[in-house]
């Protein structure tokens, strides 16, 4: 059976439904008038003296319309062509096409039945006492993981705009103009990265210092000046003389 396609709007006394696809089964114990709204059909409950209403509306597995009134009357109505009919108490009919010269009774095609979901059983659970606890815990530390995050920047791509002038339509005209292209602007937007600057100090390889040589002293006494050679010369000289004598 398929789901119900429906609408529903209330206002005042009155309460109207749109059905698109389904049936809805229909019960009301007040004075409340409810229409019932098909692609072709309208439908309103009718009450017997002040007794309740209960219809069902819909369509069967082939697509026609079928109707049932269980408690009270029905008026079906072809909003095409304004024709009406009035379906008693009891009464059960189909209408092939939507169309009220098709009208005949239906054994029981028409029915609405609620779908109620199989719910889960509850499942009761206890605290784990210290020893479990205990265990439970050894035994997921061997499996823990660290999870990694991925702290990659994320890429950084350029993003490009279209600017069109705005469209013009003359209903005047049979050729509409068309947009220049020298009005089309193309605009790229990145985003200048700073540049770069490194500070601190650059170390290398130690190098050596060389010591340049010394010049050697010169040990030996200066030669005597001239002067001192020739006062020996005279005096050789003047003790040759006297030895001579």
């Amino acid at each position: 059976m398929r789901s119900a396609h429906l609408s529903v709007l209330k206002s005042g006394g009155s309460l109207t439904i749109a059905l698109d696809t389904g049936t809805i089964h229909v019960r009301v114990e007040d004075h409340l008038a409810v229409n019932i709204y098909t692609p072709q059909i309208q439908a309103q409950t009718v009450a017997i003296g002040d007794g309740p209403r209960d219809a069902l509306v819909g369509f069967n597995a082939s697509g026609a319309m079928c109707i049932r009134a269980m408690r009270g009357a029905i008026r079906v109505e072809q909003q095409l062509t304004g024709q009406s009919v009035l379906i008693p108490q009891a009464g059960d009919v189909l209408l092939p096409n939507g169309q009220l010269e098709g009208l005949r009774t239906s054994a029981g095609q028409c029915a609405c039945e609620l779908q109620i979901a199989r719910a889960t059983p509850p499942q009761v659970s206890q605290l784990a006492s210290a020893e479990e606890a205990r265990k439970q815990a050894a035994a997921a530390k061997p499996n823990a993981q660290p999870t990694l995050v991925d702290a990659s920047p994320a890429k950084e791509e350029p993003i490009y705009q279209v600017f069109m002038p705005p469209l013009v339509y003359d209903a005047n005209a049979k050729v509409q103009p068309e947009i220049d292209p020298r009005m089309i602007i193309l605009v790229r937007r990145v985003r200048v990265r700073p540049t770069l600057i490194f500070q601190g100090r650059v170390e290398g390889v130690a190098v050596a210092s060389v010591t340049p040589p010394v010049a050697a002293t010169n040990s030996a006494k200066p030669a005597a000046p001239g002067s001192a050679s020739l006062v020996d010369r005279v005096r050789n000289f003047v003790r040759k003389l006297w030895s001579s004598s």
